[in-house]
C-alpha cells in the first residue's frame, strides 16, 4: 500500500492546489482553502495524450471547489503528463498516427481499442490506491462522499469500468468521444449509481449510435444524456445539469 506524499502547495482565490505523489504517480488535490471535513470528493479524469492540469481541468476543478467547496483530485494517466511512456505505449501511439494519415479507420479503431483497454486495467487500480491514500487524510476521511467526473474520451474509458469495480463513488459524469467496446459495454451494465452522459453528436471518428449503446448500457435507475453538436475536441457544452454532482453528493436537496 503506497502513502501519499505532498510535493508542492500554492494558494489563489480561496482554492489549495497541492501536487502529491502515490507511489509513482503524480496527481493534483484542489481544495478550499477554509475547507470542511469529509466535504465531497470529486474523481477527475482527463483525455487521451492530455493531463492531469490542462486549462479545462484546472478550470472544472476551481469551479467544484469554489462553487460548491468540493474537493478535487486529478493524476496522470499511464503514459501520460509527467509519467514515461513505455515501448507498448509509443508503438500504439505511433500505430494511431500512421492510420490517421492513411486514413485506415478500421485500424485506427483497432490500435485504439487495444490501447484504450490497456491504460484502463493499469490506470484502475491506480485511481483506487490514489482514494485508499487520500481517505487517510484528515480533512477527507473515509466519510466523504465520492463523485467521477471524468469528462468524455478517455477520461470516462477509464472511469466506467473504475466505477464499475469501486463501490465509493456514488455518481459519475461521463461522456463520448471514443471508440465503444465490449469490455467496456460489460463494464457499464454493472454501474447502478446515477450517471450523467455527455455526448458529442459529430464526432469525427466515433459513431453516435455505439455511444447511444453505451449509454443504455448502464443499469442506473437514474441516467441523462446531454447531446451537444460538435466534435468531442472541440465541443462547447451549453444546458448541462451543473447540478449533478452536488444533489448526488448531498450538498443540494436530492
Amino acid at each position: 500500500m503506497h502513502s501519499l506524499r505532498f510535493v508542492s502547495e500554492t494558494s489563489s482565490d480561496g482554492v489549495v492546489e497541492r501536487d502529491f505523489v502515490v507511489g509513482d504517480v503524480p496527481g493534483v488535490l484542489w481544495s478550499p482553502v477554509a475547507g470542511v471535513r469529509n466535504a465531497p470528493l470529486v474523481l477527475m479524469g482527463h483525455g487521451g495524450g492530455l493531463h492531469k492540469k490542462t486549462p479545462a481541468q484546472l478550470a472544472r476543478a476551481r469551479d467544484l471547489v469554489t462553487t460548491w467547496g468540493f474537493s478535487v483530485v486529478a493524476i496522470d494517466a499511464p503514459g501520460h503528463g509527467e509519467r514515461p511512456r513505455t515501448a507498448a505505449d509509443d508503438e500504439a501511439r505511433d500505430g494511431m498516427r500512421q492510420a490517421m494519415a492513411a486514413g485506415d479507420i478500421e485500424r485506427f479503431e483497432s490500435v485504439s481499442v487495444r490501447y484504450t483497454m490497456s491504460l484502463a486495467e493499469r490506470a484502475v487500480p491506480e485511481w483506487q490506491a490514489t482514494l485508499d491514500a487520500l481517505q487517510d487524510l484528515p480533512e477527507i476521511g473515509t466519510e466523504a462522499p465520492i463523485g467521477y467526473g471524468g469528462g468524455v474520451s478517455m477520461g470516462t474509458a477509464i472511469g466506467i469500468p473504475l466505477t464499475a469495480v469501486e463501490p465509493r463513488i456514488k455518481a459519475a459524469i461521463f461522456g463520448g468521444g471514443f471508440f465503444v467496446y465490449d469490455v467496456l459495454l460489460e463494464a457499464a451494465r454493472r454501474i447502478t449509481v446515477p450517471v450523467q452522459f455527455l455526448l458529442p453528436w459529430d464526432d469525427e471518428y466515433v459513431d453516435r449510435q455505439s455511444s447511444l449503446a453505451l449509454f443504455d448500457a448502464f443499469a442506473s435507475k437514474e441516467k441523462t444524456l446531454h447531446a451537444n453538436p460538435g466534435d468531442h475536441r472541440r465541443i462547447r457544452w451549453i444546458g448541462v445539469d451543473n447540478e449533478f454532482l452536488p444533489r448526488h453528493l448531498k450538498t443540494l436537496p436530492v
